[in-house]
């Protein structure tokens, strides 16, 4: 479901119609973000960290009003829930794209991510994702520690679609450290609203799942 904003009242109005004129309107930043809880989470419970951290960021990003703003057809459209388009990596050293659908309780969305990773490792080609506008592209480079990252993109195709990309684990002392990359479209928000991404984010991060109040 979709609700569409009214512009003429909503107070980002200028900043939507300047942004949204540009060729690149994507502004990105990379923070770290302290998943050690997370990790532990996962070792404990003998679950896929990948899918408890991208749970996570799901659950943020439908947090925060903003991400889950999309530009169709010069309008501006909230959508009640997200999803994920995620890459999915195979054993082969290709990626396939795949569609996961969010929900707030984790077994239920990692019982969905399980079927469709299972699909894209044994299959080959990109699979173009079916989720629509309404999903947040994400992917993972855990051999890389990296400082910041930049995505390919077809100008002529008016995206507004978040992304979000996780790096490679590392210890800082006693601490698990992660480098999270966030490109936004800048038509939709501004860097507070990262912030409150961001901020959202590690919240989760820092909670057993089992703890995790439903969106």
């Amino acid at each position: 479901m979709k609700e569409k904003l009214d512009l003429n009242t909503w107070i980002r109005k200028d900043h939507f119609e300047f942004f949204n004129a540009f060729d690149e309107p994507f502004f990105g930043v990379t923070v770290e973000v302290d998943c050690t809880e997370t990790y532990l989470e996962a070792k404990e419970k003998n679950v896929s960290f990948f899918l408890l951290y991208l749970h996570k960021s799901l659950l943020a990003a439908n947090k925060v009003e903003p991400f889950r703003y999309r530009i169709i057809d010069g309008e501006v459209w909230t959508y009640d829930q997200v999803h994920a388009s995620a890459t999915i990596n195979r054993p082969n050293g290709t990626f396939g794209f795949g569609y996961i659908d969010f929900h707030s309780d984790f077994e239920s969305f990692k019982a969905g991510a399980i079927d469709e990773i299972s699909k894209v490792e044994n299959s080959t080609g990109l699979i173009p994702s079916a989720g629509g506008e309404n999903v947040i592209h994400c992917s993972a480079l855990p051999w890389l520690n990296f400082k910041s990252i930049s995505h390919a993109r077809s100008f002529s195709f008016k995206d507004s679609c978040p992304k979000l990309s996780f790096g490679q684990v590392r210890n800082e002392g006693e601490r698990k450290m992660m480098s999270v990359s966030i490109h936004v479209n800048h038509a939709l928000m501004d860097g507070y609203h990262v912030s409150q991404f961001v901020s959202t984010y590690q919240e989760l991060l820092n909670q057993k799942t089992s703890d995790l109040i439903s969106t």
